[in-house]
């Protein structure tokens, strides 16, 4: 699944989650959230944030984003051969 995702332009999309603790309010937190998401309007990252903010008592501080291909082009060819190692 993953792989065919790939293939239809997904991207590894890394966001870090700077968000208000809920019993200290002048602190904040950090949480790495990683899907593959489709850029540049990365409806999974939207969907999250949307749980988020409905869900999770933290308020959203700001959202840091980092996305990039896994698979390219040039990144796909055949093999050259089979090696077996014992």
């Amino acid at each position: 699944m993953s792989l065919v995702r790939q293939m239809n332009d997904y991207r590894l999309t890394t966001a870090e989650i700077i968000y208000h603790l809920p019993d200290h309010p002048d602190l904040l937190q950090s949480y790495i959230w990683q899907e593959l998401d489709i850029a540049p309007r990365y409806p999974v990252l939207h969907k999250f944030l949307d749980f988020w903010t409905r869900e999770i008592e933290g308020t959203l501080h700001s959202v840091r984003l980092a996305s990039g291909r896994l698979l390219t082009p040039s990144g796909l060819r055949h093999a050259d051969g089979l090696f077996n190692l014992h």
